[in-house]
This record gives C-alpha cells, sequence and structure tokens, in this order.
C-alpha cells in the first residue's frame, strides 16, 4: 500500500465520520452571526485622546533612540 492511498483512505474516513450540527443549530447560527455582522461596534470613549497619547509616546521614544544613535543625551556613553 502506497502512501498515497492510505492518505486518501483516511482523508475518506474523516469525511464519512464528520459530524454534522443540526439544521436548526445552522440556522440559529447564520441568524446570529448575520444580525451580528450589521451592527457597529461602538468606538471606544475618548478615542481620538487615546490615538494621540500612543502617538506622542511613539514619537517621543523615537527622538530618544535617535538622540542615542547620535552618541548625546542621558543614555550616551561617558
Amino acid at each position: 500500500m502506497t502512501e498515497q492511498r492510505e492518505f486518501e483512505e483516511v482523508v475518506a474516513r474523516l469525511e464519512a465520520e464528520r459530524p454534522i450540527p443540526h439544521p436548526a443549530f445552522r440556522g440559529e447560527a447564520r441568524r446570529a452571526l448575520l444580525a451580528s455582522a450589521s451592527r457597529r461596534p461602538a468606538a471606544p470613549p475618548r478615542l481620538r485622546l487615546m490615538v494621540a497619547a500612543f502617538a506622542g509616546s511613539g514619537f517621543a521614544l523615537l527622538a530618544i533612540a535617535a538622540i542615542g544613535l547620535a552618541s548625546a543625551g542621558p543614555l550616551a556613553p561617558g
């Protein structure tokens, strides 16, 4: 028996024994997914402030790294 044939037998067995949910469950899941997809999630409070804070802290870290690469600043070697 070749490896390919063994693989095909396993695939056929898995497909035959695969559990399939009941139609009522599938219908309920479909309705729930469609209902949740139609609703737009609300933005977190103070979204613009959060974006500005993250951008500002990122810019500050980049500035500190640039100063360090220029061998200046508080973390510069001796």
